[in-house]
């Protein structure tokens, strides 16, 4: 049975899964320079804290590629002339290449720590900044662009693909059509607002019934504070929806990095991924701040009673 199949019966099962925790911040954290998600500069800290994931419990490791698309490099440049007239000759192919590097280093960390049963996601998210809803592409622009990175993921050989910190419907329905057009399955994630609906302001209730009718095998919330994620959960569970998962974040953000703070040690974070696993959230895991200690409590606090 493949890693998508077995995570696929237990969340039909009504048991819950460990999604791992944040990647970017914590590589800054340990001071990896953020450049090229320190793919190219830094590829065994990368590895290691897939690693350390996967040791701490997680059922479900996520690919460095958050936010990696060709507008990552194209945005610093007028126009595309002008990137191939004096940026680095790679950089048009570079996306793909890293989108590959990533899954390579998530399936080698699996295969490392001895977990072949966990499932990889590989990880879609806007292609614009996930905080500026503003600045999402047209949907036909947007699909193309996703499909892209969809294909490559899946080719690269990941479980399944995770559509994530979507800000607005429309991206997130272009993405959904891309991603699905691989054969694997689709989880959609909605970046909150402080008004608890998508950060475009669309209700959240509204665009997690779209995602779902349109063939997402589950719908979760993340990339928000504790609070503002379980409100969430309350309202996706009083739609009867299922699966459904929660990833919050936690510090605050100093671009363009992460403020670290204390509000929210591995213990405290866990006694709220309970809270949400009793108002019915199946996948829970940890968003940009959080570390392997989280997941690792998370995993002690909840898996004896799984």
């Amino acid at each position: 049975m493949s890693p998508a199949e077995t995570l696929q019966r237990r969340l039909e099962r009504g048991e819950w899964v460990l999604l791992d925790g944040a990647l970017g911040t914590e590589l800054v954290r340990r001071g990896v320079r953020w450049r090229d998600h320190g793919l190219r500069l830094a590829p065994g800290a990368v590895q290691a804290l897939h690693e350390e994931y996967l040791l701490a419990g997680a059922d479900v490791i996520r690919t460095n590629t958050f936010q990696l698309n060709r507008r990552l490099y194209l945005n610093v440049f007028r126009d595309r002339a002008h990137m191939r007239r004096i940026g680095a000759p790679d950089l048009e192919e570079r996306p793909v290449r890293l989108l590959e590097q990533a899954v390579a280093l998530a399936r080698a960390a699996r295969a490392r720590v001895g977990r072949p049963e966990v499932a990889i996601a590989g990880v879609i998210g806007p292609l614009e900044h996930c905080f500026r809803p503003d600045l999402a592409p047209p949907a036909t622009v947007a699909r193309a662009e996703h499909a892209e990175i969809a294909q490559t993921l899946a080719g690269a050989g990941v479980d399944l693909l995770l559509l994530e910190s979507m800000n607005t419907l429309a991206e997130a329905m272009a993405a959904l059509a891309a991603a699905r057009e691989t054969g694997l399955p689709v989880w959609v994630s909605f970046v909150l607002g402080p008004e608890g609906d998508l950060l475009s302001g669309e209700p959240l209730a509204q665009a997690a019934q779209r995602v779902r009718r349109e063939g997402a095998a589950a719908v979760l919330v993340n990339c928000a504070p504790p609070a503002d994620i379980g409100r969430a959960v309350g309202v996706l569970a009083a739609l009867g929806m299922r699966p459904i998962g929660a990833f919050a974040h936690i510090g605050r953000f100093d671009p363009p990095e992460w403020l670290f703070t204390d509000e929210y040690p591995p213990e405290r974070y866990a006694a709220l991924g309970q809270q949400w696993r009793a108002m019915g959230a199946r996948i829970l895991g940890g968003c940009c701040g959080t570390t392997p200690d989280h997941i690792a409590a998370l995993h002690r606090r909840l898996r004896p009673t799984a």
